[in-house]
């Protein structure tokens, strides 16, 4: 290993590898598992579809909104960089603090965990398996991302189209051979005791349609950032976008609301058993495994080059800068982080608890990133730059994304406020460290 003075990130991402981020990064397990419950607290299939619509809107106009914010903001790190260059040393590293040291690792041990729990069923193990078996695909994603990009970026590609066959297998099934009214069935039918509320809904969407911004970290690795990032951004969410709403009006096409509700989990898997049977069921967790070992790869791209930049920055140990000289990699930031999600996915049974509260945290800095379009036009407004990128309908989309990031951090301080002030103490916890480091750079100057 060698330190960024004697090798540098290698530029051999294109924009197939920035949307295969996008994509497989968001698209995970929550489009096959939330229908039911974002059926039940929407109140019907008409306002179901139109929650999992507004959720994308919401997440398209957060990315509309970021790629001016990317193209004002030129730099690797992802929203820590953004955050940094709007606000200041400060704010950025806990932006970089929340996601790298608390939920990178938190979120890692979640989806194996999850992966490792249906990998158990699926082979017919004991479930006292699955938590080594997560502790394995840890294992098998790190050293994908230490053997360089292009075996990353295949891995990410590979995963994406594998996740898109049952996606479209749903949409074209639900359109041309279910028999039920998409938009007729009201609360009454579904439940005589609805389970949330319109706004709720959309608050589940939204955490399902998560994600996204982690292309933005591997910046420095693009062929041509200046044009891939934004495309990468927009024209995967609005994928993403298509994609929900197709899965939904096709399960909504083949079952009747309140079967749908009474599966709960299981909703997509009878959509896929009544398309091809038993036979369908087992192919449909398997795609679901190599859904989320997509997912967690994303995670382990994204997330070691924001550590990567934090430790250029003097913001995290000096060891967390050095790339590997034979793959041009940020390994041991790599080695780092997969480490501390192995530990939680192996010793603790708090990834969960730990990556929804860490989600709590990342929507203030997203909101923060969103009023942040507002203060760069301001203060870019005299000078002569060049900017690739310029969110639309503006000021409008930059206010969706404010006004729907708002409905989050609201929502989980009304019903979970518990949840929220730990999350928030997390956060804090992180001020002492930025001024241990601030310091520590101002002795060696």
């Amino acid at each position: 290993m060698q330190t960024k003075l004697s090798v540098d990130l290698k530029r051999d991402l294109g924009i197939i590898s920035g949307l295969s981020m996008v994509v497989g990064t968001v698209i995970g397990s929550g489009i096959f598992f939330k229908q039911a419950s974002v059926l039940e607290m929407a109140g019907g299939q008409t306002q179901g579809l139109l929650a999992w619509g507004l959720g994308g809107i919401i997440t398209l106009a957060a990315g509309l909104t970021i790629a001016e914010v990317g193209s004002r903001i030129p730099k690797a790190g992802g929203l820590y960089s953004y955050i940094d260059g709007i606000y200041g040393h400060l704010m950025g590293f806990l932006t970089g603090w929340s996601q790298v040291v608390v939920y990178a690792p938190a979120v890692i041990a979640s989806i194996g965990g999850y992966a490792a729990h249906l990998t158990a069923n699926f082979l017919g193990l004991d479930l006292i398996w699955a938590r080594w078996i997560g502790v394995g695909y840890i294992c098998f994603v790190m050293g994908l991302n230490l053997l360089g990009n292009r075996i990353a970026a295949g891995f990410a590609v590979l995963t994406t189209a594998v996740k898109m066959i049952p996606i479209i297998i749903l949409i074209v099934y639900g359109l041309f051979f279910g028999r039920v009214d998409a938009v007729g069935e009201t609360v009454t039918q579904v439940t005589a005791t609805p389970g949330g509320s319109f706004g709720m809904a959309v608050l589940a969407t939204l955490f399902a349609y998560d994600g996204w911004v982690l292309v933005a970290n591997i910046r420095d690795e693009m062929k041509n950032p200046k044009r891939d990032l934004p495309l990468s951004i927009v024209f995967g969410v609005l994928l993403i976008l298509l994609s929900y709403l197709g899965v939904t009006y096709g399960v909504y096409r083949v079952l009747p609301a309140q079967e749908i509700v009474n599966l709960k989990d299981n909703a997509v898997f009878a959509v896929v058993k009544s398309a091809f049977g038993l036979l369908g069921g087992r192919i449909m967790s398997l795609i679901i495994i190599i859904s989320m070992l997509g997912t967690m790869n994303g995670k382990m791209v994204a997330f070691p080059r924001m550590a990567y930049n934090m430790s250029k920055d003097g913001l995290f140990p000096n060891y967390l800068k050095n790339l590997s000289t034979k793959s041009f990699v940020p390994a041991q930031a790599t080695i780092t982080i997969a480490l501390m999600a192995i530990l939680i996915a192996a010793f603790t049974d708090s990834a969960d608890l730990l990556s929804n509260l860490a989600i709590f945290t990342i929507w203030i800095f997203y909101v923060l990133a969103f009023i942040g379009v507002f203060i760069l036009r301001y203060r870019q407004k005299n000078m002569q730059l060049k900017i690739d990128f310029k969110t639309p309908l503006f000021p409008i989309t930059p206010l969706i994304g404010i006004f729907g990031g708002t409905f989050v951090v609201g929502s989980t301080l009304i019903t979970d406020f518990k949840g929220a002030m730990a999350s928030i103490i997390m956060v804090l916890v992180g001020i002492p460290v930025y001024y241990y480091y601030s310091n520590k750079q101002k002795h060696m100057k």
